[in-house]
């Protein structure tokens, strides 16, 4: 229980104010302004929203980028850009759950809704007129290219993003991230790529490659061992990453229960979410086999 309460004071600003050291947590010196972050967000979603607001015009509302696709893709955004930019990621170099956390809005929230918004399309017209063509064509070859086949096959796609969560959480990996920029900036690459490849070959790939048994199945073993992850952090009795246990006592906690609490949210809300998805998709599948009959002795009589 003590543990719970302490993951909630960590989540409501109000009870995380009355700890030493969280008193910057609300202030502008604890947003992140830095080019790496900031140039490549902002571009993105000026490019997208001109994009959004020229292809409307030429072909209509809701025309060429649906209604929800925009929303995925603004939600997307405003994920990424509290994990990465707001006080969380200050946050996150002094709090082990905090920068769980913050992995976890960019993996299994910010990466599935830019899959589902399908972007390419509107940072093409938000591009100026010349350089659309070359754009358009460079994304077509890389969408049919070998490699990209290769990497979006869910099998694969499934290993590398689970590749990177177990290397990235090895303690001589991690530990290198809390003191090196330019790694820290490498693991949340790699995290929210191979995120990205994950549910992108899970959501968008073509229907030949896409099996639901096989997302189902997939979503399932990437629960499994994430969660047995969060497990080993929860139930250990060592302390994992020193360099991240600094500031835990300012927030009320051991540098042990900061890391049980992280453990927790990767064992349980992450493991939650992907089993949710799993269960959609699940559905999903259901729903079209008992459609397929009816296709089939419609297709049946067409032919006689």
């Amino acid at each position: 229980m003590k543990r719970v309460l302490a993951l909630l004071a960590l989540v409501w600003p109000g009870a995380a104010l009355a700890h030493g050291g969280a008193s910057d947590l609300l202030g502008t010196s604890t947003w992140t302004y830095d080019p790496w972050i900031v140039t490549p967000l902002y571009l993105s979603g000026t490019l997208y929203l001109i994009g959004t607001i020229r292809l409307w015009r030429h072909a209509g509302s809701g025309r060429g980028i649906g209604y929800g696709q925009a929303a995925c893709f603004w939600l997307a955004w405003l994920a990424m850009a509290s994990a990465l930019v707001s006080p969380l990621h200050w946050l996150g170099e002094r709090l082990f759950t905090a920068h769980m956390i913050e992995h976890g809005i960019l993996m299994i929230l910010a990466a599935p809704l830019l899959a589902l918004s399908r972007p390419m399309g509107g940072i093409a017209w938000g591009l100026p007129a010349r350089l659309r063509p070359a754009f358009g064509s460079l994304t077509r070859s890389v969408s049919r290219s070998r490699a990209w086949l290769f990497l979006t096959d869910p099998f694969i796609a499934a290993v590398l993003h689970g590749a990177a969560i177990w290397a990235w959480h090895m303690p001589f990996l991690y530990n290198l991230v809390l003191e090196n920029v330019t790694m820290h900036r490498l693991q949340h690459l790699s995290f929210f790529l191979t995120a990205l490849l994950f549910w992108w070959a899970l959501l968008q790939a073509r229907p030949r490659q896409r099996s639901y048994g096989i997302a189902v199945f997939v979503l399932f073993a990437t629960m499994l061992h994430t969660g047995i992850l969060g497990i080993l952090l929860t139930l250990s009795r060592q302390v994992w990453y020193p360099s991240q246990a600094a500031f835990a006592a300012e927030w009320g906690l051991t540098p042990l229960e900061d890391q049980q609490l992280a453990g927790l949210v990767m064992w349980v809300p992450m493991g939650l979410i992907y089993t949710a998805a799993a269960l959609l998709i699940a559905a999903r599948w259901i729903a079209e086999s008992g459609r397929r009959p009816a296709w089939a002795a419609g297709a049946l009589l067409h032919s006689r």
